[in-house]
């Protein structure tokens, strides 16, 4: 990849280039920005972790990833819905940094259609006992033998719809940096008020 690829100082390919990154990441689960860090925070503490991609919707500027209710970031979020998601891709030199609100989703018409989606795999990780995060005495999955050797039907598994929760992210701002030999390019997309701006690096 060279310095003069058309995202360089144009905002429109910025936003192409952008939306193209995130839309694939959903699908492609070599993509680096398939994990991105997710950061919330409350008066008494920042707290920080990858999460899966799930949804990118540039009609809406949306984006979603699941959890765990009973988990610290959702209890953060009741007191503050103002978070942020870092993304970055090595090979493309490209960093994100999305401000969002978030909506905490659980047992509704959103989670119901994710929940159906979920493979059997997955659907494991909301079946525990003990919530993530929670304190062990011992080395533990949290998952009894049986979810651990997957043996369980799907039948069985709706039972961790109780936990399962989608985040949505409503998009505030996005802060885009390439980084370049001949000069790194930064800017920043206000999605509230509209307004696009160059920044220094």
């Amino acid at each position: 990849m060279t310095d003069t690829v058309p995202y360089y100082e144009d905002f429109t390919e910025i936003k192409k280039k952008i939306w193209s990154m995130l839309t694939n990441a959903v699908k492609d689960r070599s993509s680096p920005f398939r994990i991105p860090v997710f950061i919330c925070t409350d008066q008494n503490d920042i707290d920080g972790r990858i999460v899966v991609l799930r949804k990118s919707d540039k009609n809406k500027n949306v984006l979603q990833f699941h959890t765990d209710l009973r988990s610290p970031k959702v209890n953060i979020l009741k007191k503050n819905k103002n978070a942020s998601l870092v993304f970055y891709d090595k090979a493309e030199k490209i960093q994100l940094r999305i401000k969002v609100i978030c909506e905490i989703n659980n047992k509704n018409s959103l989670t119901e259609k994710s929940w159906k989606k979920t493979q059997h795999i997955s659907r494991r990780c909301y079946l525990t006992d003990s919530g993530p995060g929670s304190i062990s005495e011992n080395p533990t999955s949290g998952m009894i033998s049986k979810l651990e050797d997957f043996d369980y039907t799907m039948e069985q598994s709706e039972k961790g719809y109780e936990n399962f929760t989608v985040i949505k992210c409503n998009i505030k701002s996005i802060e885009w940096l390439y980084l370049a030999a001949k000069g790194h390019r930064r800017a920043i997309f206000n999605f509230e008020n509209k307004k696009n701006n160059w920044l220094v690096p």
